[in-house]
């Protein structure tokens, strides 16, 4: 205790709070509480009317606070809502009276009483009963400015929640969406599955990895780019509709698009293909949209967006639309690199083939152009390891990813299902990571090819960013303002 003090002794706002929790222990009152039972939220009591004469009981944090000769008004809150609360001395008597005059803002407390509307017109609860549950020690930010510091409230997650209302919302709203996801694919027949979290190979996404070691098993253990693999391996084991939502982990760069820990789902679908899963994704998006925020019809970056009827367009043809070149024609490696040269599209070293330079020119030439969600499908093979060829033109696969305002928010196929093909594909990948390429998958996965040998039926994947789905129905532009916790950079 005394090295706490220590540490605190010249912040004098601290030390004169301390001074009120030895005050109100003299009382013989503990200033950190107990067990209390909160019968009501703050939200129930709101639709309250006096008129019941009902008693309630609830509790939460003081976020301001009044005297008025012998009684006191102050507002409670908690996640539901805020309401004022006025108690009078001769109603609640001299000694609980003399304790309030020791509570401020920011103490959590409890309440009991009935509702009743004060001169102005305002719902409040006159309090019978009140409990001391925890005693605020540090103060909170000043009532008219907040906390507007950017890095603090990410920082100080908790504090920002408390003073921040618009927070609060933005993540219950989160909730509401990982729900509606669960409730979608539930009553569509999916079920919900947990796969590991650590991968012994790594594979299912091309991604840089964290890297950890387990003692025991003295072995290197990679924490997931994605569960793609093992979601499959339940296909195979009978399982006709599974998905997971997950944490999954990628050790690359930091942005208002990417956190290196964020949520994905998803889920696996036998006998389909990449049709239906471009059908669940409209589906689910919609879905979501409505019962969220009403309407399909959100603005978002200050563009309105019909969150409806989706564009559906190949790759190829795209790059044609907005370039002007056509690569329906175009199958020499040489001819394409003159292509990207003249088009100022820059292609990395270890890309040795057509079906590079047609993504490039994808990702650097017209992925920006996109606003109106639209899947682009048709990707290039040698960029689709897991994906099925499409029959037709065996250049490119069965494959789509979902754009909204140029971000990306879906990536699905028609799962490739071939173990030779499959094998050559991986064996292909591990080509591409030694000529320089960090996020190839460099290891093949022999067990997932032996379980592709015992039969996996035509199958359709589909994985969505749970992130930023919550950021466009949220309205957020960085995913840092919809995850409760992002990474930050040390302070020092």
């Amino acid at each position: 205790m005394e090295r706490y003090f220590d540490r605190i002794k010249n912040d004098h706002i601290m030390m004169d709070k301390w001074k009120r929790v030895r005050d109100i222990r003299d009382l013989n009152i503990d200033p950190f509480g107990k067990r209390y039972d909160k019968v009501n939220m703050i939200g129930e009591i709101l639709v309250g009317t006096p008129e019941e004469e009902k008693i309630y009981r609830t509790a939460g944090r003081i976020m301001s606070m009044r005297e008025q000769g012998k009684a006191i008004f102050f507002h409670l809150e908690d996640e539901t809502g805020k309401i004022q609360i006025y108690i009078r001395k001769d109603e609640i008597g001299e000694e609980v009276f003399n304790l309030l005059t020791m509570v401020a803002v920011g103490d959590i407390v409890g309440i009991e009483g009935k509702l009743f509307l004060t001169q102005k017109g305002e719902l409040t609860v006159r309090g019978s009963e009140f409990t001391l549950l925890s005693k605020n020690i540090r103060p909170l930010p000043e009532k008219h400015h907040g906390l507007t510091d950017i890095e603090a409230r990410y920082r100080k997650r908790y504090l920002d929640l408390i003073v921040n209302k618009d927070v609060k919302e933005t993540f219950i709203k989160r909730n509401r969406i990982l729900n509606g996801v669960r409730n979608f694919l539930n009553e569509r027949g999916f079920m919900e599955v947990e796969t590991p979290m650590m991968h012994p190979v790594l594979g299912g996404a091309a991604a840089k990895p964290f890297i950890t070691h387990h003692n025991a098993l003295d072995m290197e253990l990679y924490l997931r780019i994605a569960p793609e693999l093992y979601l499959k391996r339940l296909i195979v084991g009978g399982f006709d509709k599974v998905y997971e939502i997950n944490r999954s982990f990628r050790n690359e760069g930091i942005s208002t698009r990417h956190n290196p820990e964020f949520t994905m789902m998803e889920l696996y679908q036998a006998y389909a293909d990449f049709n239906d899963m471009m059908d669940i994704t409209e589906d689910i998006i919609s879905y979501l949209a409505k019962d969220v925020l009403g309407t399909t019809t959100i603005i978002y970056n200050e563009k309105e967006l019909l969150l409806e009827k989706f564009k559906r367009v190949h790759m190829v043809d795209l790059i044609k639309e907005i370039t002007g070149v056509d690569f329906w024609n175009v199958t020499d490696f040489e001819t394409a690199k003159a292509l990207a040269k003249e088009n100022k599209v820059t292609i990395a070293p270890h890309m040795n083939s057509v079906g590079y330079v047609i993504n490039e020119f994808f990702e650097q030439k017209c992925e920006e152009t996109i606003v109106q969600p639209t899947f682009v499908y048709g990707h290039p093979v040698e960029i689709s390891p897991l994906a099925k060829k499409n029959p037709e033109d065996s250049r490119f696969t069965d494959r789509f990813e979902l754009f909204i305002d140029a971000r990306e928010y879906a990536n699905a196929f028609t799962e490739l299902n071939d173990p030779a093909d499959q094998r050559e594909r991986l064996e292909n990948q591990v080509e591409e990571a030694m000529r320089g390429n960090d996020e190839a998958m460099a290891v093949i996965d022999d067990d997932f090819i032996e379980a592709l040998e015992y039969g996996l039926p035509p199958t359709g994947g589909l994985g969505i960013g749970i992130d930023r789905l919550v950021m466009l129905l949220t309205g957020a532009n960085s995913i840092r303002d919809i995850i409760f916790f992002p990474h930050m950079k040390r302070k020092d």
